[in-house]
């Protein structure tokens, strides 16, 4: 069956064979668009301990790296609480070390 020959029918000229071909259609366009909406879920490390643990490292080091502000963009701090994005730390850590 032609789509666009479909299409340019009115909906009460439609039989229903072409009527199904239609609806299988449209499931089959929003099965797609789900799937490209589907977003990766992020990974988040917490604390200073999630950090060194994350980039393999010292409690010390992944103290300096935050104080230092390499990695800031990829931190969220509320007084005492650190969670970080795993992912863009390690993109932070990336760039940082190609600028060296």
């Amino acid at each position: 069956m032609d789509l666009e020959t479909i299409k340019e029918k009115s909906l009460f000229q439609l039989t229903v064979e072409e009527y199904l071909f239609l609806q299988g259609n449209m499931k089959n366009n929003n099965r797609t668009a789900e799937e490209t909406i589907a977003r990766p879920k992020k990974k988040y490390v917490y604390g200073i301990r999630g950090i060194a643990s994350l980039l393999g490292c010292s409690i010390a080091s992944a103290n300096r790296l935050k104080r230092e502000g390499i990695i800031n963009e990829a931190i969220i701090q509320n007084g005492r609480k650190i969670i970080t994005d795993a992912d863009m730390a390690l993109e932070l850590m990336k760039k940082h070390q190609l600028k060296k």
